[in-house]
């Protein structure tokens, strides 16, 4: 299907820019929430997990875990290996995420409206298939 991800580039910008103006009250980003989300969701993780599940350099999230320590939403407690840094939300951190977990949940209702339910699984069960093709594709060679 030509097209489709220019289609999905113009939804993924225009719902980050979004999210990020939600959050900007709270002097978050999408790109610190991740973080915040990942721990909620997972309990309390190291720098790791964490970039391992988003695919990302471990640089790239001490950067946001050292922003969001500022902003005194996470806290380092000890890990199994000193030289390990496993992070927890703080209890304003837990304040904060349920605040804005309850936004974006607005945000996704209001932007689902006018879309039957059926519409709605069907794209909620194929964004991962995509997703997995792509990661599949990038072991792979084109012949």
């Amino acid at each position: 299907m030509e097209g489709i991800f220019q289609r999905y580039l113009s939804l993924y910008r225009a719902l980050i820019t979004k999210l990020n103006e939600l959050m900007s009250p709270y002097e978050l980003s999408y790109s610190l929430w991740q973080v915040i989300f990942y721990i909620k969701n997972n309990g309390p993780s190291t720098l790791v997990d964490i970039a391992n599940h988003y695919n990302v350099e471990k640089p790239t999230i001490t950067r946001r875990v050292q922003r969001l320590e500022d902003l005194q939403l996470v806290k380092q407690i000890p890990g199994m290996d000193r030289r390990e840094k496993v992070i927890q939300l703080t209890e304003l951190g837990e304040e904060i995420y349920q605040t804005c977990r309850k936004k974006i949940t607005d945000l996704e209702n209001r932007v689902m409206e006018g879309i039957a339910n059926e519409d709605q699984m069907i794209t909620f069960q194929t964004l991962p298939k995509i997703q997995e093709n792509i990661m599949e594709g990038e072991g792979s060679k084109s012949e």
